[in-house]
């Protein structure tokens, strides 16, 4: 029998539907201490560079939406010339490190690239449109081209407003976006921005956390428009980063030989009884036994053996240290992820007294499972 999964393809979420059994029976969780700090070690991370002044605190708050956020406030320092802050600060799924050395004649990238290197990262050039002297910029630009695996590149021209004339902003851009690119040694994608205008809005701000989106799927999770939704949607969109944290730290920890069959299900009961008390609903043995029963016992027979089929698929020589443990986290992270969902509108109807059915149940569980998975990807370094 053929158990090795491909490394991201999965045809059939329901397979991965959690075993209640190892998910309800006792609320006391094993140390989930090292699944903690794998996670926090493998947050995907946007590396800004970039001189002091050019928009980087201005961009971490579109992002974020953390308006009080300031580079060197709230920053840790991460290297010996860069500073680093995690998104959501307490339970992060993302992390932005912030070049501090640019203007120190003998800056080396190395520690950053270190820092960056085994990540699924963003460089993001920051240049403010009307200053073209950076030369300490593309100093650090083609060492890092140099020596880093980098895939994705993109340079953020900022305060393009400040400049009137079109032409000129036009000239400004080009001149700016020339010089990286032939630091760099081939084209880039760029966005201009100007995050704070006279009357207070904002310019190009869309464009640019679309095209953040795409170099880490987690940011547009994080900023989904709440405007049209309905209550249902809206309350799971409130508690969405803390269930996007537990399916981080299941990815995470199943990323590690054979001790995903014992983390990933506490780290999903730990997620559950999280859920069930923000909406005030009492999660005992008898409401656990009802949602199980409302998704149907079905959905679980087969995750204990799949959790456990991945374990040994991560044992492989050669296989298990890329293939299998790639899989394992990418599964963990969705599954728990769709879990999370799916009990967020379980328990949302339950408080008001209605019924779900078990098909409404498993459509969104396999369209939060299949609409993650990008996501997941990026979080798990996997991608």
């Amino acid at each position: 029998m053929n158990f090795l999964y491909p490394a991201i393809t999965i045809r059939n979420p329901m397979k991965f539907f959690p075993d209640f059994k190892n998910i309800f029976s006792t609320p006391n969780e094993p140390d989930l201490s090292a699944a903690f700090t794998k996670h926090r070690q493998t947050l995907p991370t946007l590396w800004l560079l970039g001189k002091t002044g050019a928009g980087k605190s201005s961009l971490i708050q579109a992002v974020t939406g953390n308006t009080t956020i300031e580079t060197g406030n709230g920053f840790a320092p991460c290297t010996r010339t860069s500073l680093s802050y995690d998104f959501p600060e307490d339970k992060p799924l993302m992390r932005f490190l912030d070049t501090r050395g640019l203007g120190e004649s003998d800056y080396d990238p190395g520690e950053d690239i270190r820092a960056c290197q085994d990540r699924s990262n963003a460089l993001i050039v920051v240049m403010k449109a009307e200053e073209p002297e950076q030369s300490h910029v593309l100093k650090a630009l083609s060492l890092i081209k140099k020596n880093a695996r980098i895939e994705h590149a993109l340079v953020v021209h900022t305060a393009v407003c400040l400049i009137e004339s079109e032409h000129e902003r036009f000239q400004c851009v080009k001149y700016n976006q020339d010089q990286v690119e032939k630091a760099w040694g081939s084209k880039l994608d760029f966005v201009e921005v100007d995050f704070e205008l006279n009357d207070g809005s904002s310019f190009g701000i869309m464009k640019l956390t679309e095209k953040l989106s795409y170099l880490m799927p987690i940011i547009s999770e994080l900023m989904e428009d709440r405007g049209h939704l309905d209550l249902e949607k809206k309350l799971f969109v409130q508690l969405k980063k803390d269930i996007l944290w537990h399916a981080g730290i299941a990815g995470a920890s199943d990323a590690v030989p054979v001790t995903g069959t014992v983390t990933v299900p506490a780290v999903q009961a730990r997620m559950l009884y999280f859920i069930a008390e923000k909406y005030g609903l009492e999660w005992n043995r008898r409401s656990m036994a009802e949602f199980a029963a409302a998704l149907g016992a079905g959905f679980g027979a087969n995750f204990a053996v799949r959790l456990g089929i991945r374990q040994l698929a991560k044992l492989i020589p050669g296989y298990g240290q890329t293939v299998g443990s790639a899989t394992a986290a990418v599964v963990s992270f969705s599954a728990t992820y769709a879990l999370g969902r799916v009990a967020c509108k379980y328990i949302y109807h339950k408080s008001k007294g209605e019924e779900v059915s078990r098909e409404e149940l498993m459509k969104t569980y396999k369209k939060a499972f299949e609409g993650i998975k990008e996501a997941a990807r990026n979080e798990t370094g996997k991608g």
